[in-house]
C-alpha cells in the first residue's frame, strides 16, 4: 500500500529526529495555571492581612504579614511545582491535579506552623489558618475553571493531544469511538497501526482513522502524522519484550506512550502495581459491594434525601398542583421498577404523560427510537407540554427523593429499570442489580436519553465495578450542569 511504503522508505530519517515535541497549548496552559495559582496567593494573603489584621494592631505590626502574603505566591507556586501539580499528564482530566494542590496546601500549612512555633516567630494561627486554607481553595476553584474552558475548547477540536492507537482492530474501534464520545479527554486518534497480518485483510482505516502500518513501524509514524501519544492496548502481539524496545524508540522523540490493560472498565484506586519476583504485577482488587463503606453511602443517602425533601417541599406543592390543573389524573405516577439483587419496589415521580399512557405503549413500539430494550421517543404523543418541560430539566424525578429515603434507591448508581427490560438482559447485563439503582449515574451525566443502549450498559457496569463516595459526589456536581443544560432529556 501506498501509505505503508511511505512510511517504510521514512523510517530511518524520521527516527532521528525529536518529532514529537511538546504541543505549544501545553505550555501555554501551564503557565495559565502558574498565573492563577500565583494571583489566587496573592488575593488571598493580601486579602487576609488586610481585613484580619488592619484593625487588631497597628499598621507598622502588620508588615510581617503584607510581607509574607507579598512572597506567598512565589511560595505556593513553588510547593505546587514539587508537588507535581504543574506535570502535563494531568492536564484537563482526573482528580490528580486538584489532590496534589490539596497536598502542597496541606504540606505549606503544615510547614509554615511548625517553621514559625520552632523558630519563636510571631506569626498570628488566624493567618496560618485562614490565608494558606484560602490560597488553596481559591487555586481548586480558578483551576476547575480553568479546565471548564480547556473542554468547552476541546469540544471545538482544539488543545487535542494527537494520538497513535496500537492494537487489534476491534479494541481500536472502541478506543477511538470512546475519545470521541468524550472530547474533553483530548485525545484525537490521527493514526493507527494495527499487527503484522492487519495488510493481508485490505484494511485501510478503523473508524475513519487511516491505518498507517504494522507494529514493526510505530516510531516512523510516529512522526508521519507528529503525534505526541502512543496508546498500546493489550495484545500478545506487544508483550513486555517488545513494549520495552518501543519505550526506547519513543523516548527519542520524547512522545508520551500509554498502556490500556485488557481490563478497561477498572479505575484507578482498584488497581496496584506489586513487584513480585522482579515482575511488575497489576493487582486488581474487588468492588466494595458490601460492608462500612455501605453504611457510610445509604447513611449519605437518606441524610440529603431527607433534608432535600425539607428544602424542595414548597417546589413539590407547586408541580404537583401545576400537573392537576394541566389535565384529569393524580400528580404523581406510581410504577414498578426493580432495585437490588432483583427485588421490585414502587418508583414515585411526578406524572408527565396523559392517564393511560401505558396501554399506548404497544401501539407506539414500532415508532421505538431506541436500540436495545428500552423504549424511547423524541416525540413521544403521550407526553403532556409541562410533562416535556419537568423531563427536560429531570423535575419529573424528584419524588424518587421518597425511594431514596425508604431505602429503595441511591442518590447515585445504574438506571432503576423496568421488570419487562430485566427479564431480557443477559447475564452481564445482570450485574447491575448487585447495587441499588440511582436517581442519577453516569448514564445521566454522559448523554442521558441520547446514549445507545450498549453504551448506557457500560457506563452502568462501570459504575458498579468502581464505585466510591467520592465518585458519587463527582456525579452529583455533574448532574447539576447536564440538568441545567437540558441535554439528551426526552
Amino acid at each position: 500500500m501506498a501509505v505503508l511504503s511511505g512510511v517504510r522508505t521514512d523510517v530511518k530519517r524520521i527516527r532521528t529526529v525529536a518529532t514529537s515535541p511538546s504541543p505549544g497549548w501545553t505550555r501555554s496552559y501551564v503557565r495559565a495555571l502558574l498565573a492563577v495559582d500565583m494571583g489566587a496567593a496573592a488575593v488571598a494573603g493580601l486579602g487576609v492581612a488586610q481585613t484580619r489584621f488592619a484593625d487588631v494592631v497597628p499598621a507598622p505590626a502588620t508588615s510581617p504579614y503584607v510581607m509574607l502574603s507579598l512572597a506567598l505566591p512565589l511560595l505556593w507556586a513553588a510547593v505546587i511545582a514539587v508537588a507535581g501539580g504543574y506535570e502535563r499528564r494531568f492536564i484537563g482530566v482526573g482528580t490528580e491535579e486538584f489532590r496534589r494542590v490539596l497536598t502542597a496546601g496541606a504540606t505549606l500549612t503544615a510547614t509554615v506552623a511548625i517553621t514559625a512555633y520552632t523558630s519563636q516567630t510571631d506569626v498570628a494561627r488566624g493567618y496560618v489558618l485562614v490565608a494558606l486554607p484560602a490560597t488553596t481553595l481559591l487555586s481548586l476553584v480558578l483551576r476547575y475553571a480553568l479546565r471548564k474552558r480547556l473542554h468547552r475548547m476541546r469540544t471545538r477540536g482544539a488543545c487535542m493531544r494527537r494520538v497513535v492507537v496500537v492494537g487489534h482492530r476491534e479494541a481500536a474501534r472502541e478506543l477511538i469511538r470512546q475519545f470521541r464520545s468524550e472530547p474533553y479527554h483530548g485525545m484525537n486518534v490521527v493514526g493507527v497501526c494495527l499487527p503484522g497480518s492487519w495488510d493481508d485483510s485490505g484494511v485501510t482505516d478503523v473508524d475513519g482513522c487511516p491505518v498507517y502500518g504494522d507494529f514493526s513501524i510505530i516510531p516512523a509514524v510516529v512522526g508521519v502524522v507528529r503525534a505526541d501519544t502512543v496508546a498500546v492496548l493489550s495484545c500478545p502481539e506487544m508483550d513486555g519484550v517488545e513494549l520495552r524496545r518501543l519505550a526506547w524508540e519513543l523516548e527519542k522523540s520524547g512522545t508520551d506512550l500509554t498502556v490500556a490493560p485488557a481490563l478497561m472498565e477498572v479505575a484507578g484506586p482498584r488497581t496496584t502495581i506489586r513487584p513480585v519476583a522482579g515482575l511488575p504485577l497489576l493487582h486488581v482488587e474487588h468492588p466494595e459491594l458490601a460492608g462500612v463503606r455501605r453504611l457510610v453511602k445509604g447513611l449519605f443517602d437518606r441524610v440529603a434525601a431527607a433534608c432535600a425533601l425539607v428544602l424542595l417541599s414548597p417546589l413539590f406543592v407547586v408541580l404537583a398542583l401545576l400537573i392537576r390543573m394541566g389535565g384529569p389524573g393524580p400528580a404523581l405516577f406510581r410504577q414498578t421498577r426493580v432495585g437490588k439483587d432483583g427485588a421490585e419496589f414502587t418508583v414515585y415521580k411526578f406524572r408527565t404523560m396523559v392517564v393511560g399512557a401505558e396501554a399506548l405503549k404497544a401501539v407506539l413500539r414500532p415508532r421505538n427510537e431506541h436500540d436495545g430494550v428500552l423504549f424511547k421517543m423524541r416525540k413521544d404523543p403521550r407526553v403532556t407540554p409541562l410533562g416535556a418541560w419537568l423531563r427536560r430539566y429531570s423535575l419529573d424525578e424528584l419524588p424518587q427523593l421518597f425511594n431514596v429515603l425508604l431505602g429503595h434507591m441511591s442518590l447515585v448508581g445504574p438506571r432503576p429499570p423496568l421488570p419487562e427490560e430485566v427479564a431480557r438482559y443477559g447475564h452481564d447485563v445482570r450485574r447491575r442489580l448487585v447495587v441499588k439503582p440511582g436517581m442519577t449515574g453516569l448514564w445521566q451525566v454522559s448523554g442521558r436519553s441520547d446514549l445507545s443502549w450498549e453504551e448506557s450498559v457500560r457506563l452502568d457496569l462501570r459504575y458498579v465495578e468502581n464505585w466510591s463516595l467520592t465518585l458519587d459526589v463527582q456525579i452529583l456536581w455533574k448532574t447539576c450542569s447536564a440538568v441545567i443544560r437540558g441535554a439528551g432529556a426526552y
